[in-house]
């Protein structure tokens, strides 16, 4: 296997001999290629793996508000223009990085020993930025059960009695108002017209929400039950890393789609939905949008974060490839996967927002919201005004569970192939008790995210560590590898994996990698 050389004047002291020793791991199958960390068992557990890390839960609840409030069917042309000019390069040169080397996000930089301490940093944000992730998913496993009612309007009561029968008394500061009105059949608090139903449950039973971040309040113990849950299902599926995780993302990743699928189907025969869907995309798009700068920034923000380049996650992913892989063919069909799946999720989230408006005698723009009030707010209220609510919910709720989950197997997997290349004989014989014990971890990391103002903390951590810090992280990837490393030298790299390629066909990356794709990010 080839190996990345470093240039002499940026070594730190005595060179290292980084060969792979033939001591083989105790997950190593026999067909594998490299015996020390193993590889994948067939190439789909590979791409299901990259696709269900790369398709989150941003796809559903960020991308269908972008494209609707910059312009409908008009965002996808820079949408698609920063997919290929930042996004893919990015995309392929991690998976080559990681494909060659065969090391994850931090052993990797070996070949720059002065970058390795910027992204060992960037591991950490990156592991307090997960544990915030696996908030997402336990407010899914509580907001599936509370959604699960046959009325939305007698959610509040509902909610009550469950609370009340698992023995919480909930007049203990639950509700911060006690009277209520109808308005078109939403229950809506009298202390603001606005607050309805569906938030007074997501605030204030699910979150228990406090008044800020400066009064934590009490750990609310469900949510942490439900935390604790996701962890473990997280720690079930990779106590044999890749060889475990690689066989669940076949119903993890795929199972979504399904889920997607089903939800539009039932969206598109619905009263309405076409209004929906041309607010999203169709007569309602305005092309005068793209003279904003504000929507090329939009678009570009959400592709470099949609495909999760720079958390280190794609190179540990991808380290376990055989060295003769085409990543280069990967990289597009999970790129292009990752698009088309964000498209087609705002059909189906836009044509059952069309029919809550059509039913509500209201404009679609009224309805619509992103992230967590589209999640847990306006698409739950949506669905319960469909017959068989309680189905249409738990598909909903059920499918945002599998699409965080993904991105968690990811995250520990990153963590325990950095693990894995600085003590390789320790993850040889202890890999379940390592990974667990990862997963404990941030289980406790992410007891914050279960106060009551977990929400903030939260809201905190998705604005500081997910913002500039990964913008930076991607500029001095691209400025170590391509400039420092040398590009036509990792070009060489790739071709040894993948053959030899004509001068033309290098000439876009080439472009992208030394010029469109550094300016970009800056």
């Amino acid at each position: 296997m080839g190996m990345l050389s470093l240039p002499g004047f940026l070594s730190c002291g005595k060179k290292k001999d980084f060969s792979l020793s033939n001591e083989k791991d105790a997950h190593a199958g026999d067909s594998d290629e490299n015996l020390e960390r193993g590889n994948w068992s067939n190439k789909g557990d590979y791409l299901l793996s990259m696709v269900g890390y790369a398709v989150g839960l941003g796809n559903v609840w960020r991308f269908p508000y972008l494209t609707y409030q910059n312009g409908g069917g008009a965002f996808l042309i820079p949408y698609t223009l920063m997919l290929a000019l930042a996004g893919l390069p990015l995309f392929f040169m991690e998976c080559s990085l990681g494909q060659f080397a065969s090391l994850g996000p931090i052993s990797v930089w070996r070949i720059l020993p002065l970058f390795q301490g910027w992204y060992s940093s960037l591991c950490i944000v990156y592991t307090f930025f997960r544990s915030y992730c696996a908030k997402s998913i336990h407010l899914i496993l509580k907001l599936g059960l509370l959604q699960n009612c046959d009325f939305f309007s007698h959610m509040v009561s509902i909610s009550l009695m469950f609370l009340g029968f698992l023995g919480i008394d909930p007049s203990h500061g639950l509700f911060s108002c006690h009277q209520n009105f109808m308005l078109k059949g939403r229950i809506v608090c009298c202390c603001h017209p606005l607050l309805i139903a569906a938030f007074c449950v997501f605030s204030k039973v699910a979150l228990q929400r406090s008044s800020g971040l400066d009064e934590t309040g009490n750990i609310v113990w469900y949510l942490a039950l439900c935390l604790l849950l996701s962890w473990m299902i997280v720690g079930a599926a990779l106590f044999k890393g890749i060889k475990s995780s690689g066989k669940v993302v076949y119903f993890t990743a795929l199972f979504p789609y399904v889920i997607l699928l089903i939800l539009l189907v039932r969206g598109a025969t619905l009263e309405g939905a076409l209004d929906g869907i041309e607010y999203y995309i169709g007569r309602q798009s305005n092309i005068t949008k793209l003279m904003e700068a504000e929507v090329w920034k939009d678009a570009a923000t959400q592709i470099f974060y949609s495909l999760s380049v720079a958390w280190g996650g794609l190179v540990a992913l991808s380290s376990y490839n055989k060295f003769h892989n085409n990543c280069y063919s990967d990289a597009i069909l999970v790129c292009v996967t990752n698009c088309v799946t964000s498209v087609f999720a705002g059909f189906a989230i836009f044509s059952i927002l069309g029919h809550m408006a059509f039913v509500s005698e209201r404009p679609v723009s009224e309805v619509v919201d992103s992230g967590f009030d589209l999640a847990f707010v306006a698409y739950p209220e949506a669905l319960s005004r469909l017959p068989v609510s309680p189905l249409w919910s738990f598909l909903f709720f059920f499918m945002l569970l599998l699409l965080g989950l993904d991105s968690q197997f990811a995250t520990i997997e990153t963590l325990t192939t950095t693990i894995q290349d600085i003590y390789p004989k320790v993850m040889k014989k202890l890999r379940i008790p390592v990974t667990l014990g990862v997963c404990i971890l941030l289980f406790f990391l992410g007891l914050i995210c279960v106060t009551q103002a977990g929400i903030y903390w939260v809201n905190l951590i998705d604005h500081f560590c997910a913002g500039w810090g990964i913008l930076i992280a991607a500029v001095l990837e691209i400025i170590g590898i391509i400039y420092i490393y040398g590009g036509n030298r990792f070009i060489e790299d790739i071709e040894m994996m993948i053959g030899k390629k004509s001068r033309l066909f290098w000439l876009w990356w080439r472009m992208c990698w030394f010029f469109i794709t550094p300016v970009l990010l800056m």
